[in-house]
C-alpha cells in the first residue's frame, strides 16, 4: 500500500509559478511510476506528466510541456510539479497516483489539491 497526500496548490494570477508536492507513504520501489494528473469541472481526467521513481522524466503532456517539470527526491519520498508559465485553461485538481510499472494502470491516488490561475 501506498499513501499519498498533495499540497501546494492555490490561487495564482496567469504568468505566475507554483510548486506541487506529492508526498508518498508506505514502501516505494524504483520500478514504480509516479504521475500528475489533473481534471478541470466538466472535463476528462488529463495525464499531466510522469516520473519513474528510479529514473527520470517518462511523460508530459504537449499542453504543459515547456512549462511544467516534475521531479523526485527519495530522500524524502516526494514527488514534485513545478508549474511555471501558468494560463487560466490549467485551473483543475491536481491528483498524484502510482502504477507499480511503466504499463500498468495507476493504482494509488492521492486526494488531490485545487489550482486556480486567474485571468
Amino acid at each position: 500500500q501506498v499513501q499519498l497526500v498533495e499540497s501546494g496548490g492555490g490561487l495564482v494570477q496567469a504568468g505566475g509559478s507554483l510548486r506541487l508536492s506529492c508526498a508518498a507513504s508506505g514502501r516505494t520501489f524504483s520500478s514504480y511510476v509516479m504521475g500528475w494528473f489533473r481534471q478541470a469541472p466538466e472535463k476528462e481526467r488529463e495525464s499531466v506528466a510522469a516520473i519513474l521513481w528510479g529514473g527520470g522524466p517518462l511523460y508530459y503532456s504537449d499542453s504543459v510541456k515547456g512549462r511544467f517539470t516534475i521531479s523526485r527526491d527519495n530522500a524524502k519520498n516526494t514527488v514534485y510539479l513545478q508549474m511555471n508559465s501558468l494560463k487560466p485553461e490549467d485551473t483543475a485538481v491536481y491528483y498524484c497516483a502510482v502504477a507499480r510499472q511503466i504499463g500498468i494502470a495507476y493504482e494509488f491516488w492521492g486526494q488531490g489539491t485545487q489550482v486556480t490561475v486567474s485571468s
